[in-house]
């Protein structure tokens, strides 16, 4: 469905009407669009309610490097075996009663690693807005992330439109043409596959 913003934000604002806390998850492939969406997303619910929506993104759950290269892991970060889930479930639990700060961690792409404590949400955000590939996800350790969402959101962007934007991220951080087209079609790809092929079935799919 194409849905506007500005749509989208007051029918979460409506929804959350009485509630303590209300998450949201924004689920979607790698070059979806899920942290330009989340962040305007909560601009115009912010824009709407001063201070009542923040952003919790996914990726600050990544293993590190120095954990994830002993594993054989590195090559394939991204992967839903390379993030914490039980990390994030863990938080999301503490998030829940909207009773105290908590404080989650944000991913440093230019630094290529989560850090921790990198953002503190408060009890008067009352709407979370969790976004990451993996969050209706239906294998593994994911599918325990859905208790905690009121609502779910899915980006649904062809596999076209994808694999351009992802070789151009690349290429944005320095991969030379081959490089960004290898680590687009040879990881991205098959990650975007994965999550368009496993995921649960989300209240909304947002075009």
């Amino acid at each position: 469905m194409n849905l506007s913003i500005d749509s989208v934000a007051e029918r979460l604002i409506a929804a959350a009407e009485g509630r303590k806390r209300y998450i949201v998850a924004l689920a979607g492939p790698p070059g979806a669009g899920k942290s330009y969406r989340s962040a305007w997303l909560e601009r115009a619910i912010n824009e709407r309610r001063p201070g009542v929506a923040a952003v919790v993104p996914m990726d600050g759950y990544h293993y590190d490097n120095a954990v994830l290269e002993p594993m054989g892991l590195l090559p394939v970060k991204g992967a839903p075996e390379t993030f914490d889930a039980a990390g994030l479930c863990h938080d999301l639990a503490r998030l829940r009663p909207a009773d105290c700060d908590v404080a989650v961690p944000v991913f440093d792409r230019p630094l290529d690693l989560a850090r921790a404590g990198g953002r503190v949400i408060t009890p008067c955000q009352r709407i979370l807005i969790v976004e990451g590939n993996y969050l209706l996800l239906e294998e593994g350790p994911w599918p325990a992330l859905r208790d905690y969402f009121d609502f779910s959101l899915f980006l649904h962007v062809d596999d076209e439109v994808l694999e351009q934007r992802l070789i151009q991220r690349w290429l944005g951080m320095g991969q030379d043409q081959a490089g960004a087209i290898a680590k687009t079609r040879d990881k991205d790809m098959l990650n975007a596959r994965l999550i368009k092929a496993c995921s649960a079935a989300a209240d909304l799919v947002w075009d």
